[in-house]
């Protein structure tokens, strides 16, 4: 039997307090700074990872398991995650990554993406370290001898804290594990894993935290119950809550949706999309119309409605990065030879979990909603009303990256 090798991506919004290190665990003390010329691919790397997040979006959303629920993930770590991992890969393994992760087509080589993610981490750590969290993990049996070049590149481009575990006993090696998730993500994940395979000798987890404060808060006192239609059979009881100021809005014809942005008191945005029709949105979405919607923002005054809700998505990514291109890492045919090359590693499973909290304050997380627009009142204020489902995107101004990307078909579930 193979040796495995556990990818775990971990994506949240979520109020987190600053993680600790576990007592005992060995920790890889990361370098901070990067080479001058370190950022020169953060474009081309941006731009891959933009059309990775909707191309990543349409299959999740095509799963069968999904149809008529919520989809909300974030694809900035999903991509950091698979990385991560081509930090190790080699052969056909390394390239169908590159090319699942949109990277063969930058030029870009690994050495110059480890470069981007780092130069991408530090300017998220100097501009927004009060509402943003990214990075990386790596549990590594004791017994198990890594390539040094490996860490080093996780610890400096990924800023991955590392520990040393006995996945022999499995079950002080998943409370480590939970209990460094745990941390990091103040008690909302306490159980990410719940049981290890006996073969496992790595666990790696891409983790990502958001928290932020609407520029505008909504007055708690407006808040009202309403219904949300989830379909032609179904409504749902919400908490509704509402605003009227000046919003930044764009109706889009050539997909025939409705696009309100909330910014929030950081650099970063939330975009709710209000299509006629989800499926054509959901196939015709591309970085160019996220591109254009904030470019051709108009502002006037709306009365806005957006549900108050939590939510939580749990997933397993295998089969879906397999149907993407990237099949090989999961079977005998795997080539993690950079990792270690002592003994054949294969990734046994990628699972992604995400939340989602949004309320008057702001968003630790990122939702999205239908959108009605009617007359309303003396002065003729139209009114956004998000009581149908819904897409939401999270967005940073200064990097261009797509956070959190999601649909919002039940703020109930």
């Amino acid at each position: 039997m193979s040796a495995t090798l556990r990818l775990c991506v971990l994506c949240l919004m979520l109020l987190v307090a600053r993680g600790h290190q576990g007592d005992g665990a060995e920790k890889l003390e990361g370098q901070q700074s990067s080479a001058a010329n370190s950022s020169a691919g953060v474009p081309l790397l941006t731009a891959a990872n933009r059309e990775f997040a909707f191309r990543l979006y349409r299959s999740l959303a095509a799963q069968p398991d999904s149809r008529g629920k919520n989809v909300f993930f974030s694809p900035l770590s999903v991509s950091v995650a698979l990385a991560a991992l081509a930090v190790g890969a080699r052969g056909e393994t390394h390239q169908q990554l590159f090319r699942g992760l949109g990277l063969s087509n930058t030029s870009l080589s690994q050495a110059q993406v480890d470069q981007a993610f780092q130069s991408l981490f530090e300017q998220t750590r100097r501009t927004s370290s009060q509402v943003t969290r990214e990075g990386t993990a790596v549990f590594v049996d004791h017994l198990f001898k890594a390539q040094p070049g490996f860490l080093h590149t996780l610890k400096q481009s990924y800023f991955a804290d590392g520990f040393a575990v006995d996945f022999s006993k499995s079950s002080e090696s998943t409370d480590t594990i939970n209990k460094y998730v745990k941390e990091k993500t103040s008690g909302k994940i306490d159980k990410l894993v719940k049981d290890l395979d006996p073969s496992t000798v790595m666990y790696l987890i891409s983790y990502i935290y958001f928290k932020g404060k609407w520029e505008s808060p909504f007055d708690p006192d407006l808040t009202q119950e309403d219904v949300f239609t989830v379909d032609e059979e179904t409504k749902v009881p919400v908490q509704m809550m509402n605003l009227e100021r000046r919003f930044e809005t764009y109706h889009d014809q050539t997909v025939n949706t409705s696009v309100l942005r909330l910014p929030f008191n950081s650099s970063h945005s939330m975009l709710l999309l209000l299509p006629e029709h989800m499926a054509q949105l959901e196939q015709a979405l591309s970085p160019a119309h996220i591109s254009k919607w904030l470019k051709w923002m108009k502002s006037r005054t709306f009365n806005v409605y957006v549900p108050k809700f939590s939510i939580k998505t749990s997933a397993s990514l295998k089969d879906v990065l397999t149907e993407m291109g990237m099949a090989d890492m999961f079977g005998d045919r795997a080539d993690l030879t950079g990792i270690s090359e002592g003994g054949r590693l294969s990734v046994s499973e990628v699972v992604h979990q995400a939340t989602l909290d949004v309320d008057e304050a702001g968003a630790t997380a990122a939702a999205a909603t239908g959108i009605g627009i009617t007359l309303f009142s003396f002065h003729h204020v139209p009114v956004l009303k998000f009581d149908r489902p819904f897409m939401v995107i999270i967005t940073e101004h200064s990097t261009e990256s797509i956070l959190f990307l999601g649909k919002i078909t039940n703020p109930k579930i």
